[in-house]
Parts: structure tokens; C-alpha cells; sequence
């Protein structure tokens, strides 16, 4: 039985209910129909969604004035329906309202003692409060990822324009969007320059995808892209992999980072990523920096630059963007963050994307 039938029997059995409590819950579902002719799967959506704003409003009006079928009763396949046509609302409302913003969080050069450049991550306007990784899976999964990838780098750009013109920007993107023919039509309507991006790759490539990434890369790197991975992806076909793609930085997360200081086994692995990147020309990029003691181990083992709330928490501020146009000494940008993370009470580390 098809999605569609489904819905018309939930419908016609609400109609043709006669209790005068649900008059006007028969009514609105009607007047539901009446604006989706044809479509009564999204009409059913519709409903369910105004009844439950309706139920938050009226939190002490009995059940049986409520939505007459809990979902419990309605088949899979028809919520599963009904879901994915919720989802695609809400995205569809994200992208159509541009309900997102940029924070910038810097990454410091462990040589220069200056921040060479940002990575943007987004952050949502939304009501519920959800993280960015999961409203850019719920866009994946209602086939709109792309769009939301395109629209975050679109409002990362632009907040781009406010920040010192020296540093690089770092992108999140899926390999699957780095495929898709709106990429490049992207970098032309932006005003950052792409000699200034890094697209930082938010997952593996698969083996299907890899062959029509590259050939999709490679004009863009041409004209001054940078590639960044993390170091997630491990075996030996990784491995081979990160030497053919030569990516330009190697971000390296807290499997690593976590008790370098301490851990022999941890600062070996380092060490090892750090001859491993000179090899195949790569810059090596520690992310989670979280103590002084981390930083410095990190610095005497050679890695390029650093990343974490210890060196700068994200910020969607301009005023705080300027400041990392001038070199810190590492304690001087420690006395900053430590001073911004008590005044705002944050800790802990950040979402990517």
C-alpha cells in the first residue's frame, strides 16, 4: 500500500469521526486539504504539526480535544513519510530564511606564534536548539545537504570579508558536495579569494566517489584550493590514499592530542605524523588543544600550528576577529582565552561544520 492511500485512510477515518470535541480538529484538517489538493500526505504533515503547536498552547485542554491518532497508530511506512516531509520543511524554511550564522575559530602557528588562519563553523537560529551536525544530517538525509554545505559557505565567505585578509579560511564540506557542479560556480560569486580557502573535508571518500573527486579538485587546486583531511581515516588504503591526494593539511583530532604530554605511545604516534608529513609536503594541524602542557610537547615535536579553546575559542564577533591580525607569544594568547572562557563561563570543545 503506497504512502498516499495510507494518508487518504488516516484522513477519511478523522473525517468521518462524529464527536463534536473534534469539530474543529475535523475542520482544520479539512482546510488542510483544501490548500494540498492532491497531496494528502503533506496535508496530514500540515495538520499534525499545527495540532502540536496547538497542544503546546493549550497544555491543560483534555485529550480528547488533541490530535485524534498518536503516532503509534499510523503505519511505518506513512510516518516515515510523514518525517521526511518534516525535515524537508524545516530545511527548506533554514535555507529559505538563511537562518544561520558563522563563528571563526583561529589556528595559531606554533612557529610564527601568530594565528595563520580560521576554521568557520556554522551555527543555527533555530528553536530547538540542535547542533550543527545534526541539522546538516537531517538536510543529507531529505537530499539537501549540498544545498545547506553551499548555503554555510556562502555566509562563511562573506563573514570572511571582516577578517584579517592574512589568514586562510577553513571550510567543512563533504566529498560528496566537492562533486557536485554548484562548487565552483560558488567560488565565482564570492568575494574570497580562493587562494584563501581550504576545503576541510567532513568525512572519508569513498572508493565509488574518489576518482570523480579528484577530477572535480583538481581545476580548483589548480587556481590556489587547499585541501585539509583529519586523521580519522587510518589502514593501509588510507594511508595510500593521503599520499596520492597530497592534501595541504593534515588536521590531527584528540586520539592523538589527549595526553601527549604524558603518554609515550601518543607523543611516538606524533612524531610519527610529523616525518610523515614532511614526506608528502603537508602541514600538520592539532586540534583540541586543551592545556599548556599539550601545547608544548606539540611544539617541540615540530607540528605546524595548534587549534582549541587553549588558543582561541570560536567567536561570531568581528571586534574579537581583529585582534588576531598581531602576533601573540603563546602565555599572552593562554591569558586571553583563559580570561574569555571565565567571563562567558564555556568549556569543553566545539562541533565541526
Amino acid at each position: 500500500m503506497s504512502v498516499r492511500v495510507q494518508a487518504w485512510g488516516v484522513i477519511a477515518a478523522v473525517l468521518a469521526g462524529s464527536d463534536p470535541a473534534q469539530a474543529a480538529t475535523r475542520q482544520r484538517l479539512s482546510d488542510r486539504l483544501d490548500e494540498n489538493p492532491g497531496v494528502p500526505e503533506r496535508a496530514l504533515l500540515e495538520h499534525l504539526l499545527e495540532n502540536r503547536q496547538q497542544d503546546s498552547l493549550d497544555s491543560g485542554t483534555p485529550d480528547t480535544a488533541r490530535a485524534p491518532f498518536p503516532r503509534n497508530a499510523m503505519p511505518p511506512q506513512l510516518l516515515e513519510r510523514l518525517d521526511a516531509i518534516r525535515s524537508l520543511s524545516r530545511i527548506s524554511a533554514l535555507l529559505e530564511n538563511q537562518m544561520l550564522m558563522t563563528a571563526f575559530q583561529p589556528i595559531y602557528g606554533l612557529a610564527s606564534k601568530s594565528v595563520v588562519g580560521v576554521e568557520a563553523l556554522s551555527r543555527f537560529v533555530s528553536d530547538d536548539g540542535a547542533g550543527a551536525e545534526l541539522w546538516f544530517a537531517e538536510a543529507a538525509s531529505v537530499g539537501l545537504g549540498a544545498n545547506l554545505e553551499f548555503s554555510a559557505l556562502g555566509s562563511a565567505a562573506d563573514a570572511a570579508a571582516n577578517l584579517p585578509p592574512h589568514l586562510y579560511v577553513s571550510l567543512n564540506v563533504s566529498p560528496t558536495s566537492c562533486i557536485d557542479p554548484r562548487l565552483p560556480e560558488l567560488f565565482e560569486h564570492i568575494d574570497l579569494p580562493v587562494n584563501r580557502i581550504v576545503l576541510e573535508l567532513t568525512e572519508g571518500i569513498s572508493d565509488d566517489e574518489y576518482p570523480h573527486f579528484i577530477s572535480a579538485i583538481t581545476p580548483l587546486r589548480e587556481r590556489g584550493l587547499r585541501i585539509a583531511i583529519d586523521d580519522s581515516y587510518s589502514g593501509a588504503g588510507a594511508l595510500s590514499r593521503m599520499v596520492h591526494l597530497r592534501p595541504d593539511f593534515i588536521k590531527l583530532g584528540r586520539d592523538i592530542i589527549s595526553g601527549v604530554d604524558v603518554d609515550p605511545t601518543q607523543q611516538a604516534l606524533a612524531a610519527c605524523m610529523v616525518d610523515f608529513a614532511e614526506q608528502i609536503g603537508t602541514e600538520l594541524v592539532a586540534e583540541g588543544v586543551e592545556t599548556r602542557e599539550e601545547l608544548q610537547v606539540l611544539t617541540d615535536l615540530g607540528i605546524s600550528a595548534g587549534q582549541g579553546y587553549l588558543l582561541g575559542r570560536p567567536s561570531v564577533r568581528p571586534e574579537e576577529w581583529a585582534a588576531w591580525n598581531t602576533a601573540k607569544d603563546p602565555d599572552g594568547l593562554i591569558r586571553l582565552s583563559d580570561s574569555e572562557n571565565v567571563a562567558q563561563g564555556v568549556s569543553g570543545r566545539t562541533d565541526k561544520h
